[in-house]
Formats: C-alpha cells, structure tokens, sequence
C-alpha cells in the first residue's frame, strides 16, 4: 500500500534503516503518526490525522453510491454475458436519485446503452438508471433493461393478452420483437436518462 518492498520495511523494523520519508508514508496508510511507530509516543491518535471514510464524506455531502455497470447493453440487441461486467462506483446526489425514484441506491444501476432503436428517448451511450427493484413488468409500454435469448436490450414492453411479450422501439424504422415465456429476463426499469451533449 505505501510502495515500499518487503526488504525496505524489514531494515525498517529491525532498525537498520531510519527513513523519516518511509515512516511518514507508512504512518498515512496505519492513520497514525511516524513518532508512534518508533516509539517516542503512546498513544497511536496523538496528533495522527485520521481521514474521514468515503461513506462519511458522502454522509456529510448527502451523496449515495450507484454502481455502473459496463453490460455492453444494446437498444438494438448486443450478446449479454455477466461474466465481463466490470463496475464503477459512483457517488451522486441523494435528492437526484429521489426525484427519480424511491427504490434504495444499493438497487439501482448506471448503465451505458449503445444503438439508436431507442432514438429519440434514449441516444446512442446516453446514461440511463435502472431501477432492478422491479424485475417483473407489470408497467405497460414503460422501457425496461432486457436479456432477450441471451442478447442485452432496452425496450418498451407490452404484455399481451396471450401472456407474450411485445418488446418495442421508440425509432420507427426499428420492427417489434415477441418474446414468449422462458425467453425474457427482466433487468430493472430504466427510471432516468442522462442526455450526452
């Protein structure tokens, strides 16, 4: 954590090396102070800065923790596969998220979609919030994140009266698909857009 190799920090501790430089980075990662580790002092908080944790600055901020999750979704149909998601944690403001939603932030996900089929609602790598509290559709024609026969999708969804499902682009020039029982798994709601400039 402080760079130093395990030789270094051994002639620390035995004595043999007195870096001032050294003992300072190692005392910033224990949160204590270089006059503590070699031992002029008792006590490890005298005079040690102790940086607030990011849950506490966030507290004070009023801000909570959303993660984005890079699916490679498609609002066309892109190959969804969970193995390589990598995510990104981002701090927004608690009142943003409220305006959208009530669902608790540690629900909610920041995704990235790429395609037009959504056009004009949602653009091309525009960032959408997906509220994944809601993983049954039971909102007519409201734009959900989709896994469709394995492909990532965010679509309008209609549940028809024989029990299929009508997924549904915004761009006219996009066809409708059907998906019938067993081939559709529900994400989340896509509960708020932030529009690209």
């Amino acid at each position: 954590m402080v760079g130093l190799t395990q030789p270094t920090i051994g002639k620390l501790e035995s004595g043999e090396q007195a870096g001032t430089t050294n003992l300072d980075k190692i005392a910033r990662v224990l949160q204590t102070t270089a006059a503590y580790l070699r031992g002029d002092i008792d006590d490890s908080a005298e005079d040690a800065f102790i940086p607030p944790t990011p849950a506490e600055i966030a507290t004070e901020m009023g801000l909570v923790r959303v993660n984005e999750i890079d699916l490679d979704i498609g609002m066309g149909a892109s190959f969804l596969d969970e193995s390589h998601v990598t995510e990104v944690e981002r701090w927004v403001p608690q009142e943003w998220v409220a305006a959208l939603t009530s669902t608790a932030a540690p629900l909610l996900t920041f995704a990235r979609p790429f395609g037009d089929s959504m056009y004009p609602t949602i653009n091309d790598r525009d960032i959408i919030l997906i509220d994944r509290s809601e993983r049954r559709v039971n909102r007519q024609e409201a734009v959900w994140a989709l896994s469709y026969s394995g492909m990532g999708m965010i679509k309008r969804v209609r549940v028809e009266p024989d029990g299929t499902h009508r997924l549904m682009a915004d761009n006219p020039q996009v066809r409708d698909a059907t998906a019938a029982d067993g081939e559709l798994f529900v994400i989340g709601r896509v509960v708020g857009v932030v529009r690209r400039m």
